[in-house]
């Protein structure tokens, strides 16, 4: 088992071209198998919203790909101030396909968008976490 821990911890660190003695890794796993096949995603992350974007205006910016079913955006919840980002949920991947790929890096009201798929919530997958140094 040391020796499996140490070939990954090889592996991933020089994935990430930083030395990483083995000692300083955690591991985490799962013991239930990963699912098959992966739902489609149909859920983009934006980010770079502007304050005055609201769930109306972000909607309508997207509305013109396909059908959005829901439109959330994170708010502070000691200012109630937008957090900058948020999420646009479309009925298929195809138009949440062509949504990324047209609105990753336009302007809306003044701000660059940066957009990819959001990733699921995942409970249990193993995640290899390297500690660094402190410097």
């Amino acid at each position: 088992m040391k020796s499996l821990i140490r070939f990954i911890a090889r592996r991933n660190s020089t994935t990430i071209n930083i030395p990483v003695p083995p000692s300083t890794l955690r591991f985490y796993c799962s013991h239930s198998p990963p699912s098959s096949s992966a739902p489609p995603n149909t859920k983009l992350f934006v980010a770079g919203l502007s304050w005055s974007v609201d769930e109306k205006s972000l909607k309508d910016a997207f509305s013109f790909f396909g059908h959005v079913s829901e439109v959330r955006i994170m708010y502070d919840k000691e200012t109630g101030r937008s957090r900058g980002f948020g999420f646009v949920h479309f009925s298929n991947e195809n138009e949440a396909t062509s949504a990324k790929d047209a609105m990753d890096g336009k302007a809306l009201l003044g701000r660059p968008l940066r957009i990819s798929f959001a990733l699921e919530k995942v409970r249990g997958a193993p995640v290899v976490v390297p500690r660094l140094p402190n410097t």
